[in-house]
């Protein structure tokens, strides 16, 4: 994050403000990210992002584009916040009297971030997924029914409850976090490649030695850092979304862990799979983390505690 001294309190406030925005902002792609992501051969349905975008308007409506956004809304304040703290955490551990940290270790202090954010991310993630899938999956059904196992799908959509009481009663709290070990494979890499990046850009803009960066430039930065990550660690976001997806069609692969999925996607669709959604997930995050570092400047979180007793 810029290098602006504000309270660990200000941050998280900052932190879910910004996730808050984002994702109101963005979701509609995330969506389309989703299913193009969990297409396979002989069940596709959207050729592209607007192609995916208009029949989900078209089939489910306006809001069916919102589909599990509830579950980000709610959980992506606690996951930005844990993943800001932690990470400024981490990089004044690792700093030596306030001296600038060498480039690993800002790395390293990604790393540990990505690391303590899946807390959260994971069953945010699995829950989101199923969500956002559902509509392909109902779509299949009408359009494809060769496809689906008759009473394999819900004719239904679930609601997040439901899915957590099913999963915490079938599999338990283990359940909410299928797909852990690929969520570690790409938030830890993720943090790892952006915080820095953001950093030394920011760094570019600033007004002097000590001043801060103006907020447009630390808006490109956020937004250049994010989407440089987002498409570096595309592959193993295609894979976590298909670990995650629990309902499938009859031609649709299931598979037991990463290494599964990885040699059968390149069997079943070869190597150009793992960029499916890639241009989906930069416009998603580009957008998302340019927003928290613009909330970041203008320290929305301090103004909000400026107006709480004893401040």
């Amino acid at each position: 994050m810029a290098d602006k001294q504000i309270s660990l309190p200000a941050k998280l406030i900052n932190g879910g403000i910004a996730g808050l925005i984002g994702v109101s902002c963005v979701f509609p792609i995330d969506l389309a990210k989703t299913r193009l992501q969990n297409q396979q051969n002989g069940s596709r349905l959207y050729t592209s992002m607007s192609d995916c975008l208009i029949k989900t308007i078209r089939s489910e409506g306006y809001f069916g584009m919102y589909r599990g956004s509830a579950v980000n809304l709610t959980l992506v304040t606690p996951e930005k916040a844990i993943k800001l703290a932690a990470n400024d955490f981490f990089r004044q551990y690792l700093s030596k009297d306030g001296q600038k940290l060498t480039l690993v270790k800002e790395m390293l202090a990604g790393c540990g971030a990505g690391t303590c954010q899946v807390i959260v991310t994971t069953p945010m993630e699995m829950l989101k997924i199923q969500l956002q899938d559902a509509g392909r999956i109902e779509a299949q059904r009408k359009l494809m029914p060769e496809t689906v196992v008759p009473g394999t799908v819900p004719t239904k959509s679930p609601t997040a409850m439901q899915l957590t009481r099913e999963l915490l009663k079938e599999k338990g709290i283990a359940g909410l976090y299928k797909g852990l070990g690929a969520t570690l494979l790409r938030d830890v890499p993720f943090s790892i490649i952006y915080f820095p990046l953001f950093a030394n850009l920011n760094t570019l803009g600033k007004r002097g030695a000590q001043g801060p960066a103006p907020f447009y430039v630390s808006f490109l930065a956020g937004c250049l850092a994010g989407s440089t990550a987002a498409v570096a660690v595309n592959p193993v976001d295609v894979i976590k979304t298909r670990i995650q997806s629990m309902n499938r069609g009859s031609t649709e692969e299931t598979y037991s862990g990463v290494t599964d999925c990885i040699s059968k996607i390149l069997k079943n669709e070869g190597p150009s799979a793992f960029l499916k959604g890639a241009y989906c997930r930069a416009l998603v995050i580009a957008p998302l983390f340019g927003i928290a570092q613009v909330v970041y400047f203008f320290g929305a979180g301090e103004y909000i505690l400026s107006f709480l007793p004893g401040n």
